[in-house]
């Protein structure tokens, strides 16, 4: 392959910044050591990764630009929305490239993400009996097929995943990676032909989801002065126990809990982008919102398990694993 790689992480920010092609913030939401595996590969036609988190995360991004991009749930473990979606073990997640993303990942989850040129995943669309169907299916963004089919198809793009990386002589081999590249894109034709998949689906974004996501958004837009829980009630006209009850089904936590961790999040994204002799300590946490310097240290604390003074500095952008 023309580029593989097998990452271990003790940092959910450093994993996120080793997807390549992806632009993505990781929140890690329950507090705790993390610890996470990436495994990626990429050929001319196709980007690959599998990633497993032992923490409850919400991603959110941009997908890149001219591509396809699926995504294969490899166990479902807790409550997930992808887009305001509620997934089961039997959807598949699909994204335009440049389309804006959230994603809420429980404690655990491993993931396949498979990403086409664009180009390359029409070419073989048009190839299908079912193209004009299948244009309307993948304006969804999580996409139910037959149960039965998934897991076997999950068990072979697996297999042809560990397959490739286990196979280093493989690289420059044009023909091997085209051989890959059109054998995960047969499979994910095959689930969405297949005729116990409703082409006419269509899944609306609860309203939990969109109360968790708009306020998520506002809590990172306004980090000089974010919205108590009361304020946002007033923001976005709905009760509290309407507000504590989306929280509490979409994300498995508390809109207080679930805000703080977004910003202390932030904070953590903040210190290990920049040197500590160009920003201190205290003044990236009130870039977030946080002013009390001690409760700001504690509460860092007991999120990622360990104080800001002892979080890596400017080492983000070229980070190689740990």
């Amino acid at each position: 392959m023309k580029n593989q790689t097998i990452s271990h992480f003790r940092d959910i920010h450093m994993h996120a910044a080793t997807v390549q092609q992806w632009n993505q913030d990781y929140s890690q939401l329950t507090a705790g050591s993390a610890e996470s595996s990436l495994m990626q590969l990429t050929t001319a036609g196709c980007h690959l990764f599998l990633e497993q988190i032992n923490q409850r995360v919400v991603q959110n991004g941009v997908a890149p630009r001219g591509k396809m991009c699926f995504a294969v749930p490899i166990n479902v473990p807790g409550s997930i929305r992808m887009q305001g979606r509620e997934v089961d073990d039997s959807s598949l997640f699909f994204l335009h490239g440049g389309e804006e993303f959230m994603f809420h990942m429980p404690r655990g989850m491993e993931l396949l993400s498979i990403t086409f040129e664009r180009e390359l995943f029409e070419q073989a669309l048009e190839h299908t009996t079912s193209a004009k169907e299948l244009n309307v299916l993948l304006s969804q963004p999580v996409i139910k097929v037959s149960a039965q089919r998934f897991a076997q198809a999950r068990r072979r793009l697996l297999a042809l995943f560990s397959q490739a990386l286990a196979h280093e002589d493989l690289d420059g081999t044009p023909a091997r990676e085209s051989a890959l590249e059109q054998a995960m894109l047969g499979e994910l034709l095959q689930l969405m032909i297949d005729p116990a998949c409703d082409k006419q689906q269509r899944s609306p974004s609860s309203t939990r989801s969109f109360i968790v996501e708009k306020c998520h958004r506002l809590a990172t837009a306004e980090m000089l002065d974010v919205p108590s829980v009361i304020e946002l009630c007033q923001r976005l006209q709905v009760s509290r126990r309407t507000l504590q009850n989306s929280f509490r089904s979409v994300a498995e936590t508390t809109p207080l809990n679930y805000l703080r961790s977004v910003r202390l999040n932030g904070v953590r994204r903040t210190l290990m982008s920049t040197r500590a002799s160009e920003l201190s300590i205290g003044d990236a946490a009130a870039q977030w919102g946080f002013y009390h310097l001690s409760h700001f240290a504690a509460e860092y604390q007991e999120l990622f398990t360990e104080l800001p003074s002892r979080t890596a500095r400017a080492t983000i952008a070229g980070c190689t694993g740990a």
